[in-house]
């Protein structure tokens, strides 16, 4: 299999497993990819997602030109289903995941590798990671949703830049620019996304849910219908258990040691008796 699942504790870890081939992307591995989605989407004890690649040397370093190329023999069509909508739906799969989804950058991000990154909703990079968009050296624009995340993730004149050199950048530059979070020691690597995973399960499912799907949705509209959206996530989260827990933690720590959080039945609050 060139997908591997792995579950410890609230994360699962999801490994492109092609070394061999730089971890490239052949249709098989993306399928593997959204099917492994699936299955933790469906598992409520898992609270976040690690996506990485094997080996010391890629991340994915890209779509698999095999298939590329047999798939723009065959024609238009055939290219349009088996390339973009396939790589745009796992790219629109990983953006729109309702769990939090952490990128673990060990090596080359090229191509559908980089589009993977900028899916996701958080990345941390290995010192020895690089980032690239190459596609225009073989006569085309990213198809797997690259020509439109980028450019909103770090503007339109350095996302031009990278898309229309294919120049590679180091792991550095691409934290500068906001492609990832952090760039760490390549041998922490994995430690360090599962400390940012934690940094964000540490809180309650159902906000953390509510914040990646409002700022998901809320990227791709106008201001206006960007902030009644927040309010509707705003307002499926009001009736929780985790808004409940949260206001008493709160209020407890305001609250003189030893004053109630409510007061008792059968006796007047402080305001009533004033």
């Amino acid at each position: 299999m060139t997908v591997k699942l792995a579950v410890d504790g609230a994360v699962a870890t999801v490994t492109v497993d092609r070394p061999e081939k730089l971890n490239a992307l052949d249709y098989a591995t993306i399928d593997r990819l959204s099917a492994a989605l699936d299955r933790i989407e469906g598992d409520d004890a898992v609270r976040a997602v690690i996506l990485t690649g094997a080996g010391e040397r890629a991340f994915s370093a890209g779509a698999d030109i095999g298939d590329l190329a047999r798939s723009i023999a065959g024609g238009t069509d055939r290219a349009l289903r088996e390339i973009v909508r396939r790589g745009q739906g796992l790219t629109r799969r990983v953006e729109e995941f309702p769990k939090p989804v952490v990128a673990a950058v060990n090596g080359l991000a090229y191509g559908g590798g980089c589009e993977i990154v900028e899916a996701a909703h958080l990345a941390v990079a290995s010192e020895h990671a690089a980032f690239a968009k190459p596609e225009i050296t073989l006569g085309f624009p990213p198809p797997f949703g690259g020509s439109q995340r980028l450019p909103r993730h770090i503007g339109r004149k350095r996302g031009l830049e990278m898309i229309l050199t294919g120049d590679p950048i180091d792991a550095a530059r691409a934290a500068e620019l906001g492609i990832v979070n952090a760039v760490v020691p390549h041998g922490d690597l994995l430690a360090a996304a599962r400390r940012l995973a934690g940094r964000v399960i540490r809180h309650a499912p159902t906000a953390v849910g509510a914040c990646l799907a409002a700022v998901t949705r809320g990227l791709n509209v106008p201001i206006d219908e960007g902030l009644a959206v927040e309010a509707s996530w705003f307002a499926v989260t009001v009736p929780t258990e985790g808004v409940a827990q949260g206001l008493s933690r709160f209020l407890d720590r305001e609250r003189p040691s030893g004053q109630e959080t409510r007061p008792r039945r059968g006796t007047a609050s402080s305001r009533e008796r004033v």
